[in-house]
């Protein structure tokens, strides 16, 4: 028996790196249905129609507007009738400082990374409390949500609030026996990440020389990310409720003295 067997699951932001990796890693483990979402019909189709061990219904979405939010949940429960866990994994990471940021920008950053969960998790426990199901819900955070570099001021702050959201519902859900946990991701490679790092300046081997002075020599992977997701969303991990783990390759608070082969 797999993990997620005849479970229905949402995962947002999944047409690329960790949200794609943690729907096929669902699909993987037994997930009777999938619905995927993002702003990219290209990526979403390609896939939806990668995974072939369950139906896959694609969701074009574009999370700065609610309606797509609902949307999203709406079409899950007219194609499956119900949902049993949920992935908030879409955001943006765009950069900017203090004096960097504008009000488009900051807008931009809280409608998609935090007033969009906000709006499909509703939607998905009043389809949860419908259905009397004992679901589960993960959210994707950041380890930038405890403070991070100066040019995520804003984006880290998103994750902050999101942090707080998570432990609220959580609390808030305890009666109808609906778990939230979220996880502070760290540095993750994806392909978003490259673009980012190319932008700011880095070499296109800029990965190379991340993983050579990373702890466990690698950056974390997105399959990284989708097995400890697959285990939040599991009857696997029992009555965990209002955790937020923080999935990083460092220790939060602790003091590391560089290495002495560490580049200055």
């Amino acid at each position: 028996m797999s993990r997620l067997d005849g479970k229905i699951i949402i995962v947002t932001g999944s047409t690329q790196g960790v949200g794609a990796a943690i729907a096929s890693h669902c699909a993987e483990q037994g997930a009777a249905g999938l619905v995927i979402c993002g702003r990219n019909e290209e990526n979403g189709k390609a896939v939806a129609g990668a995974i072939d061990q369950c139906p896959v219904e694609f969701v074009r979405a574009d999370f700065e507007h609610v309606a797509d939010c609902r949307q999203v949940v709406r079409r899950c429960d007219e194609r499956f009738g119900r949902v049993d866990g949920l992935v908030n994994a879409a955001a943006i990471s765009t950069r900017g400082t203090l004096d960097e940021t504008s009000v488009e920008l900051w807008n931009q950053l809280f409608a998609i990374n935090a007033r969009a969960p906000f709006f499909v998790t509703q939607e998905a426990v009043r389809i949860m409390r419908r259905e009397r199901i004992s679901g589960s819900i993960v959210n994707i955070l950041s380890i930038t949500k405890y403070c991070g570099p100066d040019f995520v001021c804003a984006y880290s702050s998103t994750k902050g609030a999101m942090a707080t959201f998570t432990k609220n519902v959580a609390d808030h859900l305890l009666s109808d026996r609906i778990r939230v946990n979220g996880i502070n991701l760290g540095w993750t490679d994806t392909p978003n990440e490259h673009v980012a790092q190319v932008k700011m300046g880095q070499p296109e081997n800029w990965l190379e020389h991340a993983e050579r002075v990373s702890p466990f020599g690698r950056l974390i992977k997105p399959i990284d990310v989708a097995r400890l997701t697959v285990f939040l969303l599991s009857d696997d991990a029992g009555l965990m409720t209002g955790a937020l783990i923080d999935h990083a390759q460092r220790v939060i608070g602790a003091v590391t003295t560089p290495r002495a082969d560490e580049d200055e």
